[in-house]
């Protein structure tokens, strides 16, 4: 079983057991090894390190009590930005079931879904909330997201934000939550306006930088249209691969 090194309550590790976790990525490990859990981060990790297991682990360790249960409070505790829904939803289920055991109730806000559903959502009570910038600053706009409460916001792709469409949310937002909150950005890649981002809202902030867990290769077969299904399973014959994810377009 995973050892969490006292930072999280076992149950964490049980929970990350029962999902097929054998051993922590470099940023999952490098969440439990700070010795300040309230530190601005700023994270470079991309496709494959395990990313969102790594920001969960960090809020766990700054929002759960040390007896497995989530310190709610009357508004969101954690806000995570991602920016596009799919990414949102992908992020909002993988902290569903790593926060499962805690109480914690986590949702989600984002563009194309239901604008009622998730105020009532809101109204009844959420302790982490992922989002996209613009429905995110709409809830505020509206008065039905409270930032009052919120101790850790995420940027996650925060690489992929910086377009002025995304930039203009995603800075009004941040400029709503308390002063007094940990940021954690992370980003697949780290350049000059990524910096500024993150000399804009983060404080004495940690840089990181992770790898994914041992590595990946890229590589690119052309086939004619009418043979893909066959070279996917002849790829997948010769590799012989023990796992493997197929991504359909």
């Amino acid at each position: 079983m995973i050892t969490c090194r006292g930072h999280l309550p076992k149950a964490f590790a049980r929970t990350l057991a029962t999902r097929g976790f054998r051993r922590l990525t470099p940023v999952q490990r490098a969440m439990l090894r700070l010795e300040a859990a309230d530190r601005d981060l700023l994270v470079s990790a991309g496709t494959g390190s395990g990313k969102t297991v790594a920001f969960g682990l960090m809020l766990a360790r700054r929002l759960v009590a040390p007896g497995g249960r989530f310190n709610a409070a009357p508004g969101p505790r954690a806000i995570v930005v991602a920016p596009t829904r799919e990414l949102a939803m992908q992020v909002r289920g993988e902290l569903a079931w790593l926060f499962a055991g805690t109480g914690a109730r986590v949702g989600s806000c984002t563009g194309g879904t239901d604008l009622a559903a998730e105020r009532a959502a809101l109204a009844a009570g959420l302790d982490l909330v992922v989002g996209t910038p613009g429905r995110l600053g709409r809830h505020l706009r509206m008065g039905t997201l409270d930032p009052g409460a919120v101790a850790v916001v995420v940027l996650d792709e925060a690489d992929q934000m910086l377009a002025p469409d995304f930039r203009v949310e995603l800075e009004a937002l941040l400029a709503a939550l308390p002063a007094e909150r940990q940021t954690l950005m992370f980003s697949a890649t780290v350049d000059a306006e990524v910096e500024a981002l993150a000399a804009r809202f983060q404080s004495g902030a940690l840089r990181i930088a992770a790898d994914a867990a041992g590595g990946f290769e890229l590589q690119g077969v052309a086939v004619a249209r009418a043979d893909r299904e066959a070279a996917v399973v002849n790829l997948l014959r010769l590799h012989e691969a023990r796992a493997a994810l197929v991504f359909c377009g």
